[in-house]
C-alpha cells in the first residue's frame, strides 16, 4: 500500500500543506468547509501522520504520561474509570497515553520528562507527603495531580471533595437516628503509604460527628479480603453497640463488608446502616444495593484533562497552581435504616 503524505492530502483537498497541519493539530482556526475537505482527503487516502516527523516539526510528542503505580493492595478495578476517561479525553485531543504502572518514585517522572517521551504528565496515587512532588514541580512540562497533598508545591490538583464526602456520610447516619458512627478504614498499605484521601476523609468525619453530636469510632486498617472484612465487621459490631452506622470509605472493601454482615445474620438497612464511598455502579452491584456517596472518577479525570490541555495551550509557560474539587453525591438505597 502506498504511503501517502500530508502533501498528497493537501493536493487532493486543494489546500496548502500547512493548512493540513493546522487542521490536524487544531492550533489555528480553520473554516468548517476547509476542514471538511481536508478530513475527506485524509479519509480517502487513509493517511496517518508520521509520529516522528510530527514531533520534530511541532516539538510535541502528542503523548500524555499517566503515572499510576499499582500497589500490592491497590484496587485496580477502581482505577479503570480513571484510566478509561483519561485515555478517551487524550484521543479526543489527538493525543496518546503512555501508562506507567511501576512504583518507581521520582525515576518515572525524570525519565518521562528528561527523555521527552511526553508533553505532559498526570500523576495519581498521591501521598499526603509525596516525595515525587519536588521533581514534578521542577519539570519543564506540565504536571497535574489527581489527589491533593499537604503541600502541592504550586502544582494544579483535581480530586473528589473527600471532606464533603465524609460530611454527607455522617449526615446520613444522623438522619437515620444513630448516636454513633464506626468508620471501617483503608488497608494497611494505603495507611502506611500516607494516601492523601485517608487523612482528608478521616479528619472531616471526626469533625462532622462531633458537630452532629454523634460518637465517632474507627476500625483500621481493614484488609481487602473476606477474612479482613470479617475481622473488621466483628470489631465494628463489638464497639458500635446496637444498631450502629458503618461508614466504608474504601470502595474495594464494600462488597466484602456487606457479605460479612450477611454471614453474621446482620441485615443492612434493618439492623445497621451502611454508607459506602464508591461509584454508583459498585453500589448497585451489592446485595442489597448500598447507600453510597459517589466517588465520581470519570468527572474527576475529565476535569483534570481539561486543565491539562489548557496548560498545553499556554505553550509550556509556567502552569498555574490551584485546587479543583469535584462535589460528591449521596444516594440513599436499601442499607439506610428508617429513622425511629
Amino acid at each position: 500500500m502506498a504511503g501517502f503524505t500530508s502533501r498528497d492530502v493537501a493536493r487532493l483537498a486543494g489546500v496548502s500543506q500547512s493548512t493540513v497541519s493546522y487542521v490536524m493539530s487544531g492550533r489555528r482556526p480553520i473554516s468548517a468547509d476547509t476542514r471538511k475537505r481536508v478530513q475527506a482527503a485524509i479519509d480517502q487516502l487513509t493517511y496517518q501522520p508520521n509520529a516522528g516527523a510530527r514531533a520534530l516539526a511541532s516539538q510535541r510528542t502528542q503523548v500524555v504520561g499517566l503515572v499510576v503505580p499499582f500497589g500490592p493492595a491497590g484496587d485496580t478495578t477502581a482505577l479503570l474509570p480513571f484510566i478509561e476517561t483519561i485515555a478517551s479525553c487524550a484521543r479526543d485531543n489527538d493525543y496518546d497515553v503512555l501508562l506507567v504502572t511501576a512504583d518507581e518514585g521520582t525515576a518515572a517522572l525524570t525519565r518521562l520528562a528528561g527523555r521527552s517521551l511526553c508533553d505532559a504528565i498526570v500523576l495519581m496515587n498521591i501521598a499526603a507527603a509525596d516525595t515525587r512532588l519536588p521533581v514534578a514541580a521542577a519539570s519543564r512540562i506540565p504536571v497535574i495531580l489527581i489527589g491533593i497533598p499537604d503541600d502541592p508545591l504550586g502544582l494544579p490538583c483535581v480530586d473528589l471533595d473527600y471532606p464533603e464526602a465524609a460530611r454527607l456520610s455522617v449526615a446520613e447516619a444522623a438522619a437515620a437516628g444513630h448516636d454513633r458512627v464506626v468508620v471501617l478504614g483503608w488497608s494497611a498499605e494505603e495507611v502506611a503509604r500516607g494516601a492523601n484521601y485517608v487523612g482528608r476523609f478521616e479528619r472531616a468525619a471526626v469533625e462532622a460527628a462531633a458537630a452532629a453530636g454523634l460518637e465517632h469510632l474507627a476500625v483500621s486498617p481493614v484488609e481487602v479480603s473476606r477474612e479482613g472484612a470479617r475481622a473488621a465487621v466483628a470489631e465494628a459490631l463489638r464497639i458500635g453497640g446496637p444498631r450502629p452506622a458503618l461508614l466504608v470509605p474504601a470502595s474495594s472493601a464494600v462488597p466484602w463488608v456487606v457479605q460479612a454482615l450477611t454471614e453474621r445474620g446482620v441485615v443492612p438497612g434493618r439492623d445497621v446502616t451502611v454508607v459506602a464511598l464508591c461509584t454508583d455502579a459498585a453500589a448497585m452491584a451489592t446485595v442489597p444495593p448500598v447507600t453510597n456517596v459517589s466517588t465520581e472518577p470519570r468527572d474527576v479525570s475529565a476535569r483534570a484533562m481539561q486543565t491539562l490541555f489548557r496548560l498545553l495551550e499556554r505553550d509550556r509557560e509556567t502552569p498555574p497552581g490551584g485546587v479543583e474539587l469535584v462535589a460528591p453525591r449521596l444516594t440513599r438505597r436499601e442499607t439506610t435504616l428508617t429513622p425511629p
